[in-house]
């Protein structure tokens, strides 16, 4: 008997509560050049923001701070 199909998304999960940073550069002029990520650590978007607004950026999303 063969197993039945299933498809990539019924395989796959990610725990949308459990959200990355990872800060790659803090610039001259202040901005921080940071990896953002939800579910998997290793699929994520490249933003810039300033400092103050990183923080609460972090702080709204609780958000774990990953190592380079």
């Amino acid at each position: 008997m063969s197993k039945p199909l299933t498809t990539a998304a019924e395989e796959v999960t990610a725990e949308i509560k459990h959200k990355f940073v990872r800060i790659r550069q803090v610039r001259p002029d202040g901005l921080v050049c940071f990896e953002f990520a939800i579910g998997w650590p290793e699929l994520f978007v490249d933003l810039m923001l300033p400092q103050p607004a990183f923080d609460d950026f972090c702080a709204q999303n609780q958000v774990q701070v990953l190592k380079i």
